[in-house]
């Protein structure tokens, strides 16, 4: 047990430092080929029924080929709802609802319309979940190597934020182009119709530019939201394993741990489209404006506009979020990569603590 509630309290504080000075004790040396393994995992080599080792190369090119599942296919899947969501930001005089969005953009583009930037869309964000899951799983194991063991599990949430904030800031350069010619088409009518016509187009009136200047909006929108599906996403699974499922992880089925990812996934997104919908709406805004720049669009749009089409983002992120995890889990589980149970506190870390004889 721990000495007070308070000292608990503190503890769960995911910001704070570390609430124990920790002294230097001599302990024997664990080696692993010689070596000491420090991974927040609990798994650092190939257990039975894994198809690679945990870390290995195998491993993150799989976890990349997860992330391009989890998010090419599940943005693709809500295109609609996300052309009407961008067409609130960027014009809320005209569509005025989510159910005014989708009756005009029906009536005026047919129901094909609604599918406008699914291209782009697929693409895009193919390429941003390769670096985005792939790279968090680089980053996390990098820094809790860095961090050592004991550090590792007293620290995990801010390895968690580092992480998934470091895999995102390249994730976003691989999204901008496609993220620019997906609002382009979806925000100004008759622009262009398609990928092929939008791309020629932007590059001859702006050049390269054209695509990347919503890079920086697109950090300030995506990686606090990253910071926030992770973290929030790796601290609600061990929340539920702890005190809502009734039985160890171990002992529960795929088909149940599955559930949980989803349930903590779909907390994480709400959190998630909170957090980022500010620099969302600007980004929509900018890209479809010539000459824009982000502090322009933010004073124009005001403390009450950034926040416009706030619940259609968290009907969509929500569960954009919570099939992303699924998907990426489900992909896990089907080629066998190593799954490690949530993070416990080691033993060396008790008994400094004085909570193990």
């Amino acid at each position: 047990m721990y000495p007070t509630t308070l000292t608990q309290l503190a503890r769960a504080n995911p910001f704070s430092a570390p609430l124990f000075t920790l002294q230097k004790v001599e302990e024997p040396q664990q080696s692993l080929h010689g070596q000491r393994t420090r991974r927040l995992a609990a798994a650092a080599t190939t257990e039975e029924g894994d198809s690679c080792e945990f870390g290995s190369q195998k491993y993150f090119i799989l976890c990349g080929f997860g992330g391009i599942l989890s998010c090419g296919t599940t943005h693709t899947a809500v295109v609609p709802l996300d052309l009407v969501k961008c067409r609130m930001q960027v014009d809320p005089q005209k569509y005025k609802s989510i159910g005014n969005g989708f009756s005009v953009t029906v009536r005026e583009d047919g129901v094909r319309g609604l599918a406008k930037g699914w291209a782009p869309t697929f693409i895009g964000y193919s390429m941003q979940g390769l670096c985005k899951f792939g790279f968090y799983e680089v980053f996390k194991i990098f820094y809790s190597d860095l961090l050592g063991e004991e550090n590792t599990y007293l620290w995990r949430t801010s390895l968690y934020l580092a992480a998934s904030a470091s895999a995102e800031f390249f994730a976003d350069i691989a999204l901008a182009p496609m993220e620019a010619v997906k609002v382009r088409i979806q925000t100004q009518p008759g622009y262009a119709n398609n990928l092929r016509q939008c791309v020629p187009k932007m590059f001859a009136e702006e050049g390269l530019w054209a695509f990347y200047k919503g890079v920086v909006p697109l950090w300030m929108r995506q990686i606090p939201y990253t910071m926030m599906k992770f973290a929030c996403f790796e601290r609600t699974v061990e929340m539920l394993y702890k005190y809502v499922v009734p039985k160890p992880r171990s002992e529960c089925s795929k088909s149940e741990q599955l559930v949980v990812t989803f349930v903590a996934g779909y907390i994480a997104g709400v959190f998630c489209a909170i957090v980022s919908h500010p620099a969302d709406s600007v980004v929509s805004v900018l890209n479809k404006e010539k000459g824009s720049t982000a502090v322009q669009v933010l004073k124009k749009l005001g403390p009450k506009g950034v926040w416009k089409g706030l619940v259609a983002r968290i009907i969509m992120i929500g569960t954009l979020t919570a099939l992303q995890w699924f998907i990426y889990d489900s992909v896990k589980v089907y080629f066998r990569l190593p799954r490690p149970p949530p993070p416990e506190m080691p033993e060396s870390l008790k008994k400094k603590l004085g909570l193990t004889e």
